[in-house]
C-alpha cells in the first residue's frame, strides 16, 4: 500500500525538525559549551574529552562519527533498520555540521563568561535534543547503549542516560584536574534535562475540564461553536444530593484555559470546574499520532 499524502509530508516534516534541532544543538555545542571546555554528557562528551586531551589535534566529529558507525553496526542487528533510519541520519547530519560550524563561528560567542556560556549552551544543546526527539530522531552515541540494554534489562530509558551522562561528565577529572570544570558539566546536564522536557512536553501540554452545571447543554453547544472543541457529556450521580448531574469533558490548549473559564462564568457563576494538566493528548485538533509514539 502506497503511503498517503498527509504520511509523506509528515515524514518529510519529521527530518526537516531533526535537522532544525541538529542545526541549534552544534551551535550550542560549538559556539557556547566548546571554548569555555566544559564536558557533557553522550557520546558528544566522550568527543570533547578526546579533543581536549589529544589538544585539538582529534576535532570532535571524528570520534564521534567512528564511535557512532561501530555502535550503529551492532545495534543494526539488536535494533533493526526501522528504528536506527532516523539515528543515521541524524549522526551523519550532526558529524557534518560539527564540521562546518567551527569555520562559521570561529570566537565564543559569550566570552570571559564560562558559567554563563555553558548554561545558554545547555539550553541550545537541550532544545536541539528535543526538537529531535520530537520527531523520533536520535542523534546516536550512548541512546543507542542504553537503547540495548533496556532491550534486555528492565532499566529506565532516562536513567540509563543519566548514569552514563554523570560517569562521562566526572571524567572530564582526568584531563583538566579541575572540580569547577565537573560543576560546569553538571550544571550544562541539568540545564539541558530540563530544556529537552520543556520543548518535549511543556509546548505539547493540554488541559482536562470536568465541567458541572445544570445549563450543561448552553455550555456544550458554546464549546463546540465558539472554541471550535469537541466536548463529551457524562452522566452521573451527585452522591450527596443523589440526584443525577450531567459531566461535561472537555480537553484543550493550555493557554486556552482563561477564555474556557470566561465563557463558562458568563453562562453559569455557579458552575463547578476541575482542571488537570494533561502530560499529551494525540488525535484530532491536537497533535497527530506519530509511528513509534
Amino acid at each position: 500500500m502506497k503511503p498517503t499524502h498527509y504520511l509523506q509530508n509528515f515524514y518529510w516534516k519529521d527530518y526537516l525538525n531533526i535537522t532544525l534541532g541538529l542545526i541549534i544543538y552544534s551551535i550550542g555545542l560549538i559556539g557556547f559549551i566548546k571554548p569555555v571546555e566544559v564536558v557533557t554528557g553522550g557520546l558528544a562528551g566522550i568527543s570533547l574529552l578526546i579533543e581536549y586531551g589529544s589538544h585539538g589535534t582529534i576535532p570532535l566529529q571524528y570520534p564521534y562519527f567512528f564511535i557512532n558507525v561501530a555502535l550503529l553496526g551492532v545495534a543494526l542487528k539488536v535494533l533493526g533498520y526501522k528504528f536506527l533510519a532516523k539515528t543515521i541520519y541524524g549522526v551523519v547530519m550532526l558529524t557534518l555540521l560539527l564540521s562546518v560550524m567551527p569555520k562559521i563561528i570561529t570566537q565564543p560567542i559569550v566570552a570571559n563568561e564560562p558559567l554563563m556560556s555553558a548554561i545558554i549552551g545547555g539550553m541550545m544543546c537541550g532544545a536541539g535534543i528535543g526538537f529531535v526527539f520530537n520527531a523520533n530522531g536520535s542523534t546516536g552515541g550512548t541512546d543507542i547503549i542504553v537503547a540495548i540494554i533496556n532491550k534486555y534489562k528492565n532499566i529506565a530509558f532516562g536513567r540509563g542516560m543519566m548514569l552514563c551522562d554523570f560517569t562521562i561528565i566526572c571524567c572530564s577529572y582526568i584531563v583538566f584536574q579541575d572540580f569547577i570544570k565537573i560543576v560546569h558539566g553538571l550544571i550544562v546536564m541539568g540545564v539541558m534535562t530540563y530544556t529537552i522536557d520543556l520543548v518535549i512536553n511543556g509546548f505539547r501540554q493540554s488541559v482536562q475540564f470536568l465541567i458541572f452545571s445544570k445549563k450543561y447543554e448552553v455550555i456544550a453547544d458554546a464549546i463546540n461553536h465558539e472554541l471550535k472543541r469537541g466536548c463529551t457529556v457524562l452522566d452521573g450521580t451527585g452522591w450527596y444530593s443523589k440526584e443525577p448531574v450531567k459531566v461535561i469533558v472537555l480537553l484543550a490548549r493550555r493557554a486556552e484555559a482563561a477564555g474556557i473559564f470566561r465563557m463558562i462564568k458568563s453562562i453559569d457563576e455557579n458552575a463547578f470546574i476541575s482542571q488537570s494538566v494533561v502530560r499529551g493528548v494525540w488525535g484530532q485538533g491536537f497533535d497527530p499520532i506519530k509511528n513509534g509514539k
